[in-house]
């Protein structure tokens, strides 16, 4: 059995951002057997299919139809394409001396810290002038090779520094170059990269969304080789098992399955989920209620299943730190290798109730997959997920599940090889049990 998941790791090696994630995503569904539809226009579903939408680049979902019953029941299960990184400001060319560098401001609760001295390459969305001025064209690039870095400073240059927040639009700038380099690049330098990398002109250029991403592959750590080492663990692990999950379902005795299976990658969690491509909008809730009319489901049976549907929201777990173990609460620690989490929050930052917990464990407990229970040392809450998010537009049980993670949100995060295998698995039944 391999060590890592092959899907996972092409996922965090191609997925260096948002858009990148979701144009991988997409790729591998249609290989798979999936059928494209489109926003805004009219769909042609049959039952015993699968089709994927994208919505927006940089967030997708896809549906597997399965035969439509008195037993069907509508599954969903979420993720987030996004992680937590460096974006590109516009006019972001900053001349000093000697040094080109760029501007930049942080995206997500990254650990800052762990930008510092790393090869750092530049992925993103480039727009472009397009057929009509409401219509633009839109172009993905990411960096062949590292292209700048975040230097940091010497120990012997800041004994005395006392300070506790760091200046981030100072300390967090990267160095793309030196002085000669504006000779051939010109005084707009990321400009001219941009348009070298599209194969366009200045002029065809209209906006971009870019990022700095960590280039570094996953790899495999410890004496058993049972951990993983890599960057965007939170949340493209969550993403990859969706993936695995549901093209699972094209296998030849699951095509008689009678469920409606969905899966939703949004954008935007790592800030709040408050846009058209997040969590926090009604675009879940909009494509769900065409996906019924377009099946001819009457509206009232259809808002019924969905009623008794399920809601499976993934996302990392902060597991047990040996270094640091007041962080922890005393009585619910999870640790890494010891299975999926099942995350619970009295003040509702995560969506589990009993009930949902009840189901999560039964499903767990019917194929022997470990489960661990995660709840908040009092005092510290934690980062909310996409589930109470959705449930507030979308009312129905569901729960948070996870897998436990060291370092999140650090420009390389360490999780368990296991729990990931565990996570499919917990997925696998989830859409299929009966």
């Amino acid at each position: 059995m391999e060590k890592v998941s092959n899907v996972m790791t092409e996922l965090i090696k191609c997925g260096v951002t948002a858009f990148h994630v979701t144009s991988y995503v997409k790729e591998q569904l249609m290989k798979s057997g999936f059928e494209e539809l489109k926003y805004g226009e009219t769909w042609k579903v049959e039952q015993g299919k699968s089709y994927v939408i994208t919505p927006y680049p940089s967030m997708l979902v896809a549906f597997h139809i399965g035969t439509w019953c008195d037993t069907s029941s509508v599954r969903i299960a979420t993720a987030h394409t996004d992680s937590p990184c460096l974006k590109l400001k516009s006019h972001p060319e900053l001349k000093g001396r000697h040094y080109a560098q760029v501007n930049v401001e942080p995206y997500g609760g990254l650990i800052k810290t762990s930008w510092f001295d790393r090869p750092l390459g530049i992925a993103g969305k480039v727009v472009l002038r397009g057929k009509d001025v409401f219509h633009p064209d839109t172009k993905l690039i990411k960096s062949e090779q590292p292209v700048c870095i975040i230097p940091s400073l010497a120990p012997h240059l800041c004994k005395n520094s006392d300070k506790k927040e760091m200046d981030v639009q100072k300390e967090l700038i990267p160095v793309m170059g030196f002085a000669p380099m504006l000779k051939e690049y010109g005084e707009d330098y990321m400009l001219q990269y941009i348009c070298d990398s599209c194969k366009v002109t200045a002029s065809e250029v209209l906006d971009y969304d870019l990022y700095l991403y960590n280039p570094e592959e996953p790899e495999t750590i410890g004496i058993a080789e049972d951990m993983v080492c890599a960057p965007r663990i939170d949340n493209l692990a969550s993403v990859a098992a969706l993936l695995e999950g549901i093209t699972c379902l094209n296998r030849e005795e699951l095509k008689k399955d009678s469920n409606i299976m969905v899966a939703a990658m949004f954008d935007n969690e790592e800030i709040g989920s408050r846009s058209k491509q997040g969590a926090d909008s009604v675009m879940l809730p909009m494509l769900l209620d065409k996906l019924g009319r377009s099946l001819g489901i009457q509206e009232e049976e259809w808002r019924n299943r969905i009623a008794k549907g399920f809601l499976l929201s993934l996302d990392g777990a902060q597991g047990y730190h040996p270094n640091y173990t007041e962080t922890n609460d005393p009585t619910n620690q999870v640790y890494l290798g010891e299975g999926i989490v099942i995350k619970t929050s009295a003040t509702q930052r995560y969506l589990t109730d009993s009930e949902a917990s009840a189901i999560i464990k039964t499903l767990c407990d019917s194929r022997k997959i470990k489960w661990q229970q995660q709840v908040n040392r009092s005092g510290m809450p934690g980062g909310q997920t996409l589930g109470p998010i959705l449930a507030a537009t979308l009312p129905l049980l569901g729960a948070d599940v996870g897998i436990p993670m060291l370092a999140m949100h650090s420009a390389r995060e360490l999780a368990a090889c296991d729990d990931y295998r565990a996570l499919v698995e917990l997925i696998n039944i989830y859409y299929s049990f009966i």
